[in-house]
């Protein structure tokens, strides 16, 4: 097995299970080692292996630069993409039966993709991310199409208040009839979230109910912070 998949392997899982539940995310404290962040940051500059470069504020979702990889994925991505999926289809398949809901989620991820590819959507969208001093990202869901994966990874790659101030990590849930609830994370180099894609799944008086939640990143003061985001499903655009 590679690295990575030994650092997959040694997660207390149902710990992860309990926070997701509890809360919609789960903060994993140094998964990824120096050298696979170093060598993930390094890929950014790369021309080759990227499928299409986002000017975020070309589009008013912030300001920064995320570049989406291209097929085939490096293998670090790979490997994650590939070897993370199976150990979160059982929280994301208790969720839709929690919430009634009827679809339900293969257990492998090459199954996962057969399902996308068939229903239009192609095209990969791991991706990497870059902000500098005043860069932040618009509270936003990474939902690309119909068929989405519920749970997704967030990866980061540099340490906060050495290499960057400011660029928190955000994360808001809308409950029905009520304010939005906010949490706002400083995850560490190499730190990892994973975070619910679009809803989780909350007990109410009359059993369970959607809780929406959306993430983005706070202004930078200074320097510069790279992350790494995990989705599972495809794209169709």
């Amino acid at each position: 097995m590679t690295d990575v998949v030994n650092q997959i392997e040694s997660i207390v899982w149902q710990s992860v299970n309990d926070k997701l539940n509890r809360a919609g995310y789960a903060l994993i404290p140094g998964f990824l080692n120096t050298a696979q962040c170093d060598s993930l940051i390094d890929l950014f500059d790369h021309q080759a292996g990227f499928r299409k470069t986002v000017m975020m504020e070309r589009y008013r979702f912030g300001l920064g630069c995320y570049k989406y990889w291209d097929y085939p994925l490096p293998d670090l991505v790979q490997d994650l993409r590939e070897n993370l999926y199976p150990k979160l289809v059982p929280i994301a398949n208790l969720w839709m039966h929690l919430l009634r809901i009827t679809e339900r989620f293969p257990g492998s991820y090459q199954e996962l993709l057969k399902a996308c590819h068939g229903a239009g959507q192609k095209k990969p969208t791991p991706l990497i991310l870059k902000y500098s001093a005043g860069g932040f990202n618009t509270l936003h869901q990474d939902l690309y199409g119909d068929l989405y994966f519920p749970l997704q990874a967030a990866c980061f790659l540099n340490e906060p208040d050495k290499d960057y101030t400011g660029g928190e990590f955000v994360l808001t849930e809308q409950v029905p009839r009520a304010q939005s609830k906010a949490s706002v994370l400083k995850p560490k180099r190499g730190d990892m979230i994973i975070f619910t894609t679009n809803f989780r799944p909350v007990k109410g008086t009359r059993g369970y109910y959607r809780a929406h939640m959306r993430h983005g990143v706070s202004e930078l003061h200074r320097g510069e912070r790279y992350t790494m985001g995990i989705i599972f499903h495809d794209a169709q655009s």
